[in-house]
């Protein structure tokens, strides 16, 4: 089998938008995604939809509504999938498999999530449906309160580093200041996300508000084609590597300070790619919360378990740094419209990888990496990506 390649994306500003719901996100970034990549409509084969969901609206069939709102692809197979945070990379994925095992040329794929149309209070319960509801479908604050509990066990492991997790906010906000993209296009500086007030209320155990991402709507698309007709387009950035693992979803059964799931994937890509973590220019990395990207240093190797607060207070992962980490300003700057999410950091990596990132631009970009998980690092899915073109 060989992987497809990345030859055109489109993205929505993310934010609470004025479209109505999915359709109309999706319809947003449809055609210009094929526009982008120079693809004509009646050459896709196959439409692969990453939209979460779950009582965020009432209609669902998601796969359906791509041509409901673009005509012009009515009458091309498609397909939905959900995988809770990380429903946007299943997409993708399955949409590259689709082409490697021969059954498509052109692939379009678009993940999406209107969550702003329900009251606020309510989108707690929905998200908590992504944790295991045995047994942590009570948590107070939804799934802040389940980061809170694992914030609170890597304290009591590790000592109080909400000083670094305010650091990763300040960087992440930094960086998304400079993202035409981002829901949050303001800088904080660290002062204000270290000190709990009024305008920064803790949410949830020793969380606040700058650590936590932002209930966004937003789609994003990618365009994939099979090696013979990337030939002939103007882009092409390839998989390097793509692995996925899984992990247990009830935490009571696993560390949940941990991401051993995430710590696996990380491994299987970069052997996969035969690189090391040091090798690549830049990581889109999944911080749902502060907590989620400094444990995730540790996952993807850049510290041992329980150091990974070392890895911001020595300033690696800033854009100036030695490994910037979500120069885009991740999902707590950038925004985390559930279903789009996956597909968004991809798109972020690819135009790192073809100088076409704008203000957020890291020099001489050659080799990205993608870490995007659902649930708390259960579903995990982790791509190193480069220009072939």
């Amino acid at each position: 089998m060989t992987d497809p390649l990345i030859v055109g994306w489109a993205h929505t500003k993310f934010g609470k938008a004025e479209a109505p719901d999915t359709m109309a996100l999706m319809a947003e970034v449809a055609l210009p995604a094929l526009d982008h990549a120079g693809i004509a409509p009646d050459a896709v084969d196959g439409i692969f939809t990453g939209v979460y969901n779950n009582g965020f609206q009432r209609q669902d069939f998601q796969g359906a509504l791509v041509a409901m709102g673009s005509p012009e692809l009515a009458g091309v197979p498609f397909m939905r999938t959900e995988n809770a945070c990380a429903t946007g990379s299943a997409a993708l994925y399955a949409a590259a498999d689709f082409i490697a095992s021969g059954r498509g040329k052109v692939a379009l794929v678009i993940g999406a999530e209107k969550m702003t149309a329900i009251p606020i209070a309510d989108v707690g319960g929905v998200l908590l449906s992504a944790s295991y509801v045995a047994e942590e479908g009570d948590t107070p604050g939804g799934f802040a309160g389940v980061f809170g509990r694992i914030t609170d066990a890597y304290f009591q492991q590790n000592g109080d580093k909400s000083e670094e997790l305010a650091m990763i906010a300040a960087k992440n906000h930094a960086n998304g200041a400079r993202n035409p993209y981002a829901h949050m296009q303001k800088p904080f500086d660290l002062a204000f996300c270290n000190m709990p007030s009024d305008k920064n209320p803790l949410v949830a155990g020793p969380l606040r508000r700058t650590d936590c991402s932002l209930v966004s709507d937003g789609a994003a698309a990618i365009v994939l084609a099979a090696p013979e007709v990337a030939e002939g387009l103007t882009r092409a950035i390839r998989f390097r590597a793509r692995a996925q693992a899984g992990d247990t979803l009830a935490l009571s059964r696993r560390d949940p300070t941990e991401f051993a799931g995430a710590h696996r994937v990380w491994r299987q890509a970069l052997d996969q790619a035969g690189l090391a973590i040091s090798d690549l220019s830049l990581v889109e990395t999944h911080d749902c919360f502060t907590t989620a990207e400094m444990i995730e240093y540790e996952a993807m190797g850049l510290a041992p378990r329980g150091q990974g607060w070392r890895v911001i207070r020595e300033g690696t992962t800033r854009i100036d740094g030695a490994l910037p980490v979500n120069p885009s300003g991740g999902l707590k700057s950038r925004g985390h419209p559930i279903g789009a999410t996956g597909v968004s950091q991809h798109v972020m990596a690819a135009m790192q990888l073809t100088g076409d990132a704008g203000d957020m631009q890291v020099p001489g970009a050659t080799l990205a990496g993608v870490f995007n998980m659902g649930g708390t690092a259960v579903a995990n899915y982790c791509s190193i990506l480069e220009r072939a073109r």
